[in-house]
């Protein structure tokens, strides 16, 4: 996904086993035969009951795992001429959830359009794809999601041939520790709406992708906090109920002409735990990197780009943006691990995909080998004390000390023969450039954090988020009388021009201390609980992605007036 910063109202070798066989058929079947092309859909789930009914809940037999080899999806069935459209994920999908006990077919919410978003729920031990099943196993949880951006098709290919490999006994050993949550086409409406002309210059598929916004035409990836999506809203509930401990979102990139076939990034905002921060930086992405250099002999790296440093004006590979809007971001302040994935957009589609393959491959198979570790680790992020902590509110890029090596490459210019327009082509040159790095943030204004806010009842714009973030609130029901603080309001401004359908609002003026009565039915939100960092994130009127940002509080908002929501030290 190109990563502009958005507007703020202020200032490899074939993959065994997953490649067509040279020489296959390159016509896609009929979605009623399947995919595949191999049987038909109802001798196919004739075939599938008798043969699990011969089958032990421990799993599969090597022959009923090898009887998916023929499975395929649309782009190893065309050549990676063509990505896949929902009817034919959806098929995928149940096929191979068919033929492995530990796989249960799910759907974790709908899209505006009203397509189920499907999701494969796989661990052994499993009654069912539940919540409560799941959360029961004690297990790590992994959720992969794909095609947030429906142009950006190889996360939602990688993952259906991923469960193919699984279910045909591949890395058996990680459902010892791990449960895997699998969603691979979330922008499900997007993904339908196939045009040869939806990624200008990315290198293929030459019979179209899907177009990146939602039905809705919103940006699903900045629609995190004010939740304005259908699909944002399944997304969150899906966190609520499964709670994975750690979220890989799989997109691809264009933009800088570099060398790497894939750049990654952990959750950004400085409000991230610092433990979540050291473990995927230090470990888990380094590790990563080395592992798929020594296997495969490509370069990953942090996700940037290349331009002047607005600083010092020079040379520098810049990150894209720390505000939670972002779903990685996000889920570093639900204190839960989170990874993005890039993959280089002009590579060809066949790279891209195994590069996206072997990324989503090598962090599960780390994840797995330090499941224990990673669930210590987000257990003390939440239950971490922020009453009274300097948190930011507004962050700057922070520099990496010293110079980087970032390898840059080239491209050459190739033509999609159906349309003739251009599209480039990574060439295998590297080239090293030495250049300041700016690949996290740090806090630019701060605000203390409270033990909890207090939101007048007629505020129900910001009491029915809190609810949909799934964050804990009490209602009083009897008056209190406490200090508290309120935020007077002594300027603010909108942006001119709408993004996302809002005219973003910045506010400023000062917290005041004083005491109060809050009267019955006033809605108590507690910083001291599981999601406190969000609700805070939401809820102080200088947060640079909170409600106020968006103008979901404009009914509110005076220049000389108070904010509606207070604040307290106190416990409410």
């Amino acid at each position: 996904s190109s990563r502009s910063r958005d507007p703020t109202p202020a200032a490899p070798t074939a993959l065994r086993g997953i490649a067509p066989a040279p020489g296959a058929a390159v016509t896609p079947a009929p979605l009623t035969s399947r995919v595949s092309g191999r049987v038909t859909a109802p001798v196919l789930a004739a075939l599938v009951a008798l043969t699990l009914t011969a089958l032990t809940p421990q799993g599969l037999s090597a022959q009923a795992r090898t009887d998916l080899s023929g499975l395929l999806t649309r782009p190893e069935a065309t050549n990676y001429r063509e990505t896949s459209r929902y009817a034919d994920v959806v098929a995928f999908l149940e096929e191979v959830t068919a033929a492995d006990p530990r796989m249960h077919m799910a759907t974790f919410g709908y899209s505006y359009e009203g397509r189920a978003l499907p999701m494969v729920v796989m661990g052994t031990g499993l009654a069912d794809p539940s919540p409560e099943s799941v959360m029961a196993s004690g297990k790590l949880r992994v959720w992969v999601q794909g095609n947030i951006h429906a142009g950006e098709v190889e996360g939602k290919e990688v993952m259906q041939m991923m469960l193919r490999e699984l279910a045909r006994g591949a890395h058996a050993d990680w459902f010892d520790s791990v449960v895997l949550l699998v969603a691979p086409i979330y922008n499900a409406d997007g993904n339908e709406r196939v045009r040869l002309d939806n990624r200008g210059g990315q290198h293929g598929p030459i019979g179209g992708t899907g177009q990146r916004p939602n039905a809705l035409d919103f940006d699903l990836n900045r629609d995190h906090m004010k939740l304005d999506t259908p699909e944002a809203r399944s997304l969150v509930r899906m966190m609520t109920a499964y709670d994975p401990h750690l979220s890989v979102d799989l997109h691809t990139t264009n933009g800088t002409r570099h060398a790497y076939h894939l750049t990654y990034s952990p959750p950004l905002h400085p409000n991230t735990d610092p433990g979540i921060d050291r473990f995927l930086r230090d470990r888990l992405l380094p590790a990563v990197t080395e592992t798929i250099q020594q296997k495969h002999g490509w370069h990953f790296y942090h996700y940037g780009n290349a331009m002047n440093d607005p600083r010092t004006d020079q040379r520098a590979w810049m990150t894209f943006d720390h505000r939670p809007r972002f779903g990685t971001n996000y889920v570093g302040l639900r204190h839960r691990m989170a990874i993005l994935s890039e993959a280089y957009s002009y590579a060809t589609f066949e790279d891209r995909t195994k590069a996206t393959y072997w990324f989503v491959e090598e962090i599960l198979d780390f994840a797995a080998g330090h499941a224990a570790e990673i669930r210590r680790i987000v257990d003390a992020a939440a239950a971490r004390e922020l009453v009274g902590e300097e948190l930011a509110v507004v962050a700057e890029p922070l520099r990496t000390p010293g110079m980087v090596d970032i390898l840059m490459g080239d491209v050459a210019t190739e033509r999609n023969p159906y349309t003739g327009r251009p599209m480039l082509r990574r060439l295998d040159v590297v080239r090293p450039e030495s250049m300041v790095e700016y690949i996290a943030f740090q806090p630019l204004e701060t605000e203390r954090a409270p033990r909890a806010y207090l939101i007048p009842p007629e505020v129900d714009v910001a009491v029915e988020r809190m609810a949909a973030h799934g964050i804990e609130t009490t209602t009083l029901a009897a008056p209190r009388t406490l200090r508290a603080e309120i935020f007077h309001v002594d300027s603010t401004r909108a942006a001119e021009r709408p993004f996302q359908g809002h005219n973003e609002r910045a506010v400023w003026g000062r917290w005041v201390e004083e005491e109060r009565t809050v009267p019955v039915g006033t809605v108590v939100v507690r910083v001291d609980r599981p999601l406190g960092l969000l609700a805070f994130m939401l809820l102080e009127p200088r947060a640079d992605d909170g409600l106020v940002n968006w103008a979901l509080l404009d009914d509110f908002i005076r220049a000389g007036a108070p904010y509606p929501i207070l604040r307290t030290f106190q416990t409410p």
